[in-house]
């Protein structure tokens, strides 16, 4: 496969991800917690890069691309050891949410009917095979970053 081609496909994959990520957030009705959206940003980002790399394939931009998806992994698995209570979660899971209740007036943070919902980080929304979403993007971003950085290695780039 060209390099051009595994920048193509890596990139398609993160569009893929954010898609499926979208679908469970507005179709099936998941909110996302601060984690979840930290992980977004790296594959908007390799998206981008994607159709950069398309255009013109160079090998720096495919080792950014394969950077991007190891430190997303990371992420993932961090955020996955959150949820399995291996360690503690940053503060932000829950106080991002508690910034959103400044704006609200006594009344309004006395009504029980409405207002934001505040998603916990270290809280498996949907799992499959036993494994959180934030577990199966981290094994996604591995693949992904396998073939970022093969698209680095080729001669031809």
């Amino acid at each position: 496969m060209t390099p051009r081609n595994l920048i193509f496909l890596a990139g398609l994959g993160s569009a893929v991800l954010l898609l499926v990520a979208f679908g469970f957030q507005h179709l099936g009705g998941i909110l996302p917690c601060a984690m979840c959206l930290w992980q977004r940003w790296p594959h908007a980002a390799a998206v981008a890069l994607g159709a950069l790399g398309a255009v013109l394939p160079q090998a720096r931009i495919a080792a950014v691309g394969g950077i991007l998806m190891l430190g997303n992994a990371g992420l993932a698995h961090y955020h996955t050891g959150v949820e399995r209570n291996w360690w503690k979660g940053p503060q932000s899971c829950a106080a991002g949410a508690a910034q959103d209740l400044g704006n609200l007036s006594g009344s309004d943070l006395l009504d029980t009917t409405t207002g934001p919902a505040v998603i916990l980080c270290d809280k498996v929304a949907w799992q499959m095979l036993g494994l959180s979403m934030a577990s199966w993007n981290g094994l996604a971003c591995l693949a992904l970053a396998t073939l970022w950085l093969a698209a680095a290695r080729a001669r031809d780039v």
